[in-house]
């Protein structure tokens, strides 16, 4: 690609007094047509989907390249000779508002498309279908949901997890203590540290982090699951062209065979940092998204 691509770190209170004019009512666009400049929302550590190698490399992972090739749509569409894309390092809580205020005009990560964000924000055709379940220790004698009872359970600040674990608690079905990291690495600390008995989160990134981890044998993921989710990619609402271009783009990966490629490169393939294949087999419900596109939620 001819565009500079950099990581940008911003706070919210910087995001809060810039940005959010010029994504309103001129359309992302427009927005990006007259800053030559697209803002990719990322994370540090979602493994295989969007994570960093060191503090000063740009992200990368499954999803970052899906929105990667959004921005050479849009550039295509705009007919500009380059787009600089500008990495915004976002968290499960600071995301969708970000993206409201124009701070970022992607969320390229892990985000659940469910029925109440879609009430503040839009999303693209699902690019994967993940279950939530819990990671314990081998040694740990947890072997399904029900023995978590009673347990220390790590989840994430803003995530799902953390809501199904409510609704389980209130059903009088699981009763845990939970314990809450700021991101997903910081979860899998908690697990590995014996601070937590259990890291409840999606199955596919609890995967990632054990493959990389110092000792994945010590590990396991439970087979049962709390509920099944889509993750998508989030714009702006009241974006009509931009969201047509976005969902064009994702759709078109997905009915050329394109994403079955980048699938094989992210979740069959060794990957950075050590080098670990995730061995993460295309499921039946990934592979129906992909044969029929769509973004329905949760």
């Amino acid at each position: 690609m001819n565009f500079k691509k950099r990581p940008l770190v911003l706070g919210l209170a910087v995001a809060l007094c810039c940005g959010a004019a010029s994504a309103q009512g001129s359309g992302t666009l427009q927005k990006i047509r007259e800053s030559g400049t697209i803002q990719i929302g990322a994370r540090e550590s979602q493994i295989p989907f969007s994570y960093k190698l060191s503090a000063d490399s740009a992200p990368i992972g499954f999803t970052t390249d899906i929105c990667l090739k959004i921005v050479d749509a849009v550039k295509a569409k705009l007919g500009l000779p380059k787009i600089e894309v500008q990495y915004v390092m976002l968290n499960s809580t600071n995301r969708i508002p970000l993206l409201q205020n124009g701070t970022v005009d992607l969320d390229c990560a892990t985000t659940t498309n469910s029925t109440q964000r879609q009430q503040q924000v839009d999303f693209a055709p699902s690019h994967f279908v993940t279950n939530i379940t819990a990671a314990v220790k081998k040694t740990s004698g947890i072997n399904s949901l029900a023995d978590l009872n009673g347990k220390n359970v790590a989840t994430v600040s803003g995530s799902t997890s953390i809501q199904l674990l409510r609704v389980a608690r209130k059903s009088g079905s699981i009763e845990v203590n939970e314990i809450a990291g700021k991101d997903t690495s910081d979860g899998f600390l908690l697990l590995s540290t014996g601070r937590a008995d259990a890291y409840v989160l999606d199955d596919v990134q609890l995967a990632g982090m054990i493959a990389n981890a110092p000792n994945p044998g010590d590990y396991k993921i439970l087979k049962e699951s709390l509920r099944q989710e889509p993750y998508g990619i989030m714009l702006r609402k009241e974006d009509p062209q931009f969201k047509a271009l976005v969902d064009e783009t994702v759709t078109g990966l997905m009915k050329s065979g394109a994403i079955e490629q980048l699938y094989t490169k992210w979740f069959l393939s060794p990957i950075p940092p050590k080098n670990a294949n995730l061995n993460f087999p295309m499921t039946d419900a990934v592979r129906e998204t992909y044969k029929n596109p769509n973004n329905k939620g949760v």
